[in-house]
């Protein structure tokens, strides 16, 4: 079986493992969605998978997921570009083991991007994570990470889909990659991060996109800590 093959196997397996309309109580619902417009390159969209798999499983990460055994995380993840351009890498799984986020950190190692040749519709982007947690688990928390490296140049507006989708109860955080254009970070912070407490984590390039993903991922498993946040919830 070549590598397309196991991977379609992976993401197989793991959505019968999906949860069905209740799941069991858990501390948070986390969906990270991933970049693949056409200014992310072929090398950058392998630094941004390779990226967040290896954030996975880093030892404080895993430590941060698994915390509390009786309150599990539910993790997912999809790829997002243009106004209709959206895909599944990871159907919500349970995070109740390191074997857990072994399997979720090969099936994002193991993918390959859906297109390259879409803009960016962060709007549209939002309200795809929107039926997607209608779609998992009632968690206590439920936080969005939609990861980019530009403004919103296709489809609805971010402020559009805020309107238009049900966030009620979602956090939404934001990684910006700063290449390519200006003012990335600033634009998200102003236009993407939703609800209390919501942050943006920068980072400098596809290659500090790691870094980046392990230190946005600490913080949305360990909760907020004061001294974070300024004033208005953002940093």
């Amino acid at each position: 079986m070549g590598k397309h093959g196991q991977y379609r196997a992976l993401v197989g397996i793991l959505a019968l493992l999906s949860p069905g309309p209740a799941a069991a109580e858990c501390r948070l619902a986390l969906l990270l969605a991933l970049d693949i417009s056409a200014s992310v390159d072929a090398r950058e969209d392998g630094l941004q998978r390779g990226g967040l798999a290896r954030a996975l499983l880093a030892p404080a990460v895993q430590d941060a997921f698994l915390a509390d055994p009786d309150r599990p995380v539910w993790l997912a993840v999809y790829e997002w570009s243009g106004r209709f351009a959206q895909a599944e890498l990871l159907p919500w799984l349970e995070i109740a083991s390191a074997e857990d986020l072994l399997l979720a950190a090969a099936a994002i190692a193991g993918s390959e991007r859906s297109r390259d040749d879409q803009p960016t519709a962060l709007g549209n982007a939002l309200g795809h994570a929107a039926t997607r947690f209608r779609a998992g688990p009632d968690c206590a928390a439920r936080t969005l990470d939609v990861a980019g490296d530009g403004r919103n140049n296709d489809g609805f507006s971010p402020a559009s889909a805020y309107r238009a989708f049900d966030f009620d109860g979602i956090t939404v955080n934001g990684l910006a990659v700063a290449v390519g254009e200006a003012g990335v970070a600033d634009y998200y912070r102003a236009e993407v991060i939703r609800g209390p407490g919501a942050f943006v984590i920068e980072a400098e390039n596809f290659r500090d996109y790691e870094r980046a993903m392990r230190a946005k991922l600490l913080r949305e498993l360990q909760g907020p800590v004061i001294g974070w946040l300024a004033p208005g919830g953002r940093e």
